[in-house]
């Protein structure tokens, strides 16, 4: 079975910070006409919005299904009943996103009868002059935070860094963080969709009415104080391929992956996500070639070991560490 990559159709989330065209003009998306976008849920088998198979056997089914009844192509064993590990999206932030806060796994299964929590990390694909990011707090206590958060003292709370194009962040779960307008990230994250909303600056939906906040979870699970991780970031070169390992970590591992020319590979992982966001190239697998473009996902199954890729352009890839 599937002696070639799993291609994926995105799910698109409709976001209150969304209404950008970046997700139809730059990666020539077509976006559903009563969803304004914001978030597209690229490799995704979460229930809140699992991607579709549009090749092979498993053509029409989703990721989801595929993960359930066909272990063979994650090397997973059948007795297996762990969620799928991992999700990436893209998010077109035409307006900054709310201030918020993801648990660890122990919070979200204890408290939020979750799988995971949600550790994530940014490859900013294109960021406009002075975007920023907020990312963690200047609270050196808990109780110092949490009256910082009553008192609504974001100025004073918020940690703001600049990004540009081709900026990496990591963010742990229990980060204080949101990402500014005018950047659109590739996030890859664990399996998660819990939010705990701090801060939203006060803005209304189409009917006037406030978003949620869920100020008691997120005091909960603040890191406190906010520490900056050190990344130990490698390059190798093989043939036309350069990849930068981004981070490994207890979760995920992430490259940047830049291909000019042709390279020979032999898939390193259970399974291998792979995001192509520039440029366009070819796939060969079992001696069938397939094209790829900027913004085409696939999933590097269990059952493909060795492959060809020939091409100029940049990719995103990770797999479980």
């Amino acid at each position: 079975m599937y002696k070639e990559p799993i291609f994926l159709q995105p799910i698109f989330q409709e976001r209150i910070w969304g209404g950008g065209q970046k997700l139809h003009t730059e990666f020539h998306y077509t976006i559903p006409y009563e969803c304004t976008g914001g978030e597209a849920w690229a490799i995704s088998a979460h229930e809140n919005g699992p991607s579709k198979i549009v090749n092979g056997e498993l053509k029409g089914k989703t990721l989801l299904d595929a993960w359930k009844d066909h272990g063979e192509l994650f090397n997973k064993s059948v007795d297996n009943t762990e969620a799928y590990p991992l999700l990436i999206k893209i998010l077109d932030a035409n307006d900054k996103l709310s201030v918020q806060v993801h648990p660890n796994d122990h919070y979200a299964r204890e408290v939020a009868n979750e799988d995971y929590g949600k550790t994530e990390c940014w490859y900013v694909l294109s960021a406009e002059e002075n975007a920023e990011l907020i990312i963690g707090h200047h609270a050196q206590s808990r109780d110092e935070l949490e009256a910082m958060i009553d008192q609504g003292k974001w100025d004073e709370l918020l940690r703001y860094v600049k990004v540009k194009t081709g900026d990496f962040v990591y963010v742990p779960s229990g980060t204080l963080h949101a990402i500014g307008s005018g950047i659109v990230i590739l996030e890859t994250q664990q399996s998660s969709d819990i939010t705990y909303r701090v801060y939203d600056y006060d803005r209304t939906d189409t009917e006037g009415n406030t978003r949620e906040l869920h100020l008691q979870q997120a005091k909960e699970v603040i890191t406190v104080p906010h520490g900056t991780p050190e990344l130990t970031q490698t390059v190798e070169k093989k043939q036309g391929l350069t990849a930068k390992k981004l981070v490994k970590e207890e979760y995920f591992t992430v490259y940047h992956w830049e291909l000019d020319g042709s390279v020979e590979l032999t898939r390193a992982a259970d399974f291998l996500q792979v995001s192509m966001v520039e440029g366009e190239a070819s796939i060969t697998v079992n001696n069938q070639s397939f094209h790829i473009k900027k913004g085409d996902h696939f999933i590097l199954p269990a059952t493909i070991q060795d492959y060809q890729l020939e091409g100029h352009g940049e990719f995103v890839v990770s797999h479980t560490s």
